[in-house]
């Protein structure tokens, strides 16, 4: 719908006066949606590029695309790319940062850039291979961030995650576990103050990576004053097209972007008290 052009004296003398005693310019919030929040999209895969988030062409990937129309539904302006000289760049501007990476995808100084714009409020979103990231003998400082490592994974298969904080943004309705097909992530070096919200339940899970004590699949934790949440889920296409998984996501994006509210009070050592004990 094309917006009228014809407004009445009154009116615009009303808007034109609000605007002058705000100090901001009117022409900046024409066809600005209010409230509507900015999430980067950050899909560099600079140790294999996964299926969902290949940009054929420049073209939005398959990820993208789902989190776009997502992002329609609850009020987010979703903006995708794959290059890092954008996190070198203002991250002023975005009220989310997402990423689904792998290797050592930014400069120093975009690393730099990211973890303080995290650390003075900004939200995070780690994504699947977001964990397999500055992946180091240590804990890298992302890692530190993040919440946890990836190491190895199995064969993809169908496997149940206990919902652990069914009262966090995007769990309700999915009674108390979640089950799915998936490339579920062997993940360590999990930070103690996780608020852990699905524990992979790993007796359901077959071969050796899994044979180990539940663990943290998906969580959020406070860094600095921003809000970081990771999930391992989203491998597969499947799992994008999921409404589940959808929900899920989303709940994690409005929370980190600060249009949801949680308790994420350190849960880890009562829902998964033995996650960093394994056969590695």
């Amino acid at each position: 719908m094309q917006r009228r052009e014809v407004v009445t004296l009154p009116v615009a003398l009303v808007v034109f006066v609000s605007a002058v005693l705000c100090n901001c310019s009117i022409a900046a919030e024409v066809g600005k949606p209010a409230g509507k929040k900015k999430v980067l999209y950050f899909t560099n895969g600079a140790n294999g590029v996964h299926e969902v988030v290949v940009r054929a062409g420049g073209a939005p990937s398959y990820s993208e695309r789902i989190l776009s129309e997502l992002g329609l539904k609850h009020g987010l302006e979703i903006i995708g790319t794959d290059d890092p000289a954008v996190i070198d760049g203002d991250l002023n501007q975005y009220d989310v940062i997402a990423f689904y990476t792998s290797g050592n995808p930014l400069s120093e100084t975009g690393k730099k850039n990211l973890l303080a714009a995290i650390e003075a409020g900004k939200g995070f979103v780690g994504i699947h291979a977001a964990s397999f990231t500055y992946v180091s003998d240590g804990i890298d400082p992302y890692i530190a961030m993040l919440g946890g490592e990836f190491f190895t994974h199995g064969s993809q298969q169908k496997a149940s995650a206990k919902i652990v904080s069914p009262d966090f943004p995007g769990m309700d309705g999915l009674g108390d576990h979640l089950e799915m097909e998936e490339e579920w992530y062997a993940s360590h070096k999990f930070a103690p103050d996780l608020h852990v919200i699905l524990a992979l339940d790993t007796s359901s899970l077959t071969e050796e990576p899994y044979q180990r004590a539940t663990y943290p699949a998906t969580w959020a934790r406070m860094h600095g004053k921003g809000r970081v949440f990771y999930t391992c889920l989203g491998h597969r296409p499947d799992v994008w097209s999921n409404p589940k998984f959808q929900q899920i996501l989303m709940g994690g994006i409005t929370w980190a972007a600060g249009m949801a509210d949680a308790d994420v009070t350190p849960n880890i050592n009562q829902v998964t008290p033995n996650a960093n004990e394994f056969k590695k």
